[in-house]
């Protein structure tokens, strides 16, 4: 048989962690790996290398892709440790004050797709409310530490949306044993040693220390920073971006809640710092709390401080791990029969926490757009490069937005952020037609995208960005409108406020009696 014309029967994940197991997930569940004729998925893993476990924040996505792996959502929260997340508050990121914060919300603004909701708020509301709490009333369910939902909502649906706060350790344990026991995965626990290739090019098979060769006809490389098939055997090159953004080390800590019934905060806590900023996740058992930050702008010694200050004294009872950061991603991410997901394929700092959504689409693609035979793999893995190469290069833009607005001067690391030669171009022109402006749907059109235009909104006037309608008054004459749709969000504030539990107390509901099956 021509190689050309061999099918895609084997598909081998080197590597596991939460990519690895949501990669051969996507694939076990839609190639049916439980039935006799369904596609062989083998995930080899080394039992000598451990998770780097920081990827604690989730997007919305993360429902539909448990949905689609077949897992119960009361089974995922009471053995992940997981919590509801509603958005992001981004604290001293404007000027350093004590009541600098603003939130980046996942509801969209009230009327968004019917009216320019942010012209008519810069008009006449912009002195009364933030920008968020004045068309998304999501602001206040997080400022009062309310979930999203109540015991009575049924599984994955939603009253306000979603996302999920995890334990990436407990995570990866919970998704292997759904895969090898429900999904078909075959799960080899060995070292790689070497990578051996055909005369093609392509990846022939690996060399394990303790199971021998392993064959396949698609590898996917989930081994981590260290891109042992991408980035090692095929030499794709690793594009920095770290002229662009400048985080380089986080300093990590697990920090357990004074009590059990303490407040679990519904949001990710994200707060400037002098070279960086710290980031806060409420679990259910545990915080988890990091400063990422550039070493460039700060030694070790002073972050250590700042994390210290952040907090407290318990800190020096606590395990703080120190993780390297090498912000960027490979030039391309499918070569030959070889794909990369997750850190394999590129980092960015975990800011709007880009890193699993980034694995769920990669899973997502690859399984729904399998080529059938190796003849067509190179048409698939063209459309992935190009997707996934404008994905990241779109979120390098959104993540420094949250830099350039910043009136912060206590460090050249804000400074040097806001110099037009460490912004890229593409955000530099969104910029210039924002002045006039609110960012809109015909600012992103494609498909691909990954930050819709209502992000950009939020972030922007959360931080004091103003857009000048002087010279368009005429494009905001729906005044009455407007008006009906801010007073739609202050009434859905009231109801939310009212009617929606704690964050911890559904938690503790759900870990008791469970929430109902859709």
């Amino acid at each position: 048989m021509n190689q050309q014309d061999k099918k895609i029967k084997t598909v081998v994940v080197v590597g596991g962690g939460i990519a690895g197991w949501l990669t051969a997930g996507r694939l076990a569940a839609h190639h049916k790996s439980n039935t006799p004729d369904g596609l062989n998925v083998v995930l080899v893993e080394s039992p000598n290398v451990p998770i780097i476990g920081v990827g604690e924040g989730t997007w919305p996505t993360m429902r539909s892709t448990l949905i689609a792996l077949g897992i119960s959502e009361t089974d995922f929260i009471r053995e992940c440790e997981a919590s509801f997340k509603q958005g992001a508050k981004f604290a001293k990121w404007v000027d350093g004050s004590n009541d600098d914060f603003y939130y980046h919300p996942l509801v969209l603004p009230q009327g968004f797709s019917k009216t320019d909701m942010a012209g008519h708020w810069l008009n006449n509301t912009a002195e009364s409310a933030s920008f968020s709490n004045a068309v998304c009333y999501q602001e206040a369910i997080c400022e009062q530490g309310l979930a999203p939902k109540t015991i009575r909502t049924p599984e994955y649906a939603a009253i306000a949306n979603y996302a999920y706060h995890l334990d990436s350790a407990k995570f990866a344990v919970f998704l292997q044993k759904h895969c090898t026991q429900q999904l078909g995965v075959k799960h080899i626990l060995a070292d790689v040693t070497q990578v051996n290739s055909a005369k093609s090019g392509d990846i022939s098979s690996v060399t394990t220390k303790q199971q021998g060769e392993i064959s396949g006809d698609l590898f996917v490389d989930c081994t981590g920073f260290s891109s042992l098939l991408l980035g090692e055997h095929y030499k794709v090159p690793f594009k920095p971006c770290d002229d662009v953004l400048f985080i380089d080390t986080a300093l990590a800590v697990q920090v357990p809640y004074d009590n059990e019934d303490e407040s679990i905060a519904s949001h990710t806590i994200s707060t400037a710092q002098e070279a960086g900023w710290i980031w806060d996740i409420g679990l259910q058992h545990r915080r988890g709390v990091g400063y990422v930050y550039s070493s460039k702008y700060s030694s070790e010694a002073q972050a250590r401080e700042k994390l210290k200050a952040y907090v407290g004294d318990k800190i020096e009872s606590l395990t703080v791990r120190k993780i390297p950061i090498k912000s960027g991603h490979r030039s391309h991410f499918w070569q030959n029969n070889c794909v990369a997901v997750g850190l394999s394929a590129g980092f960015l700092e975990p800011l709007e926490a880009s890193a699993l959504v980034l694995v769920e689409m990669s899973a997502q693609m690859i399984s729904e757009q399998l080529p059938h035979t190796r003849d067509i793999m190179d048409i698939t893995a063209k459309r992935f490069n190009e997707t996934f190469t404008y994905r990241w290069e779109k979120i390098i833009d959104f993540l420094k937005l949250h830099y350039i607005l910043s009136n912060r001067d206590d460090n050249a690391f804000w400074r040097d952020n806001r110099d037009p030669k460490t912004i890229p171009q593409s955000l530099q022109d969104l910029m210039k037609l924002w002045q006039y402006r609110a960012p809109a749907d015909h600012d992103f059109t494609s498909n691909n995208e990954v930050f819709p235009a209502a992000s950009y909104q939020y972030v922007l006037y959360g931080m004091g960005f103003k857009s000048d309608y002087s010279t368009t008054a005429y494009m905001l004459k729906d005044t009455v409108f407007a008006k009906s749709q801010f007073d739609k969000n202050k009434s859905m504030i009231n109801q939310a406020v009212t009617n929606l539990p704690s964050n911890r107390e559904l938690l503790n509901k759900i870990k008791h009696h469970g929430f109902s099956a859709i």
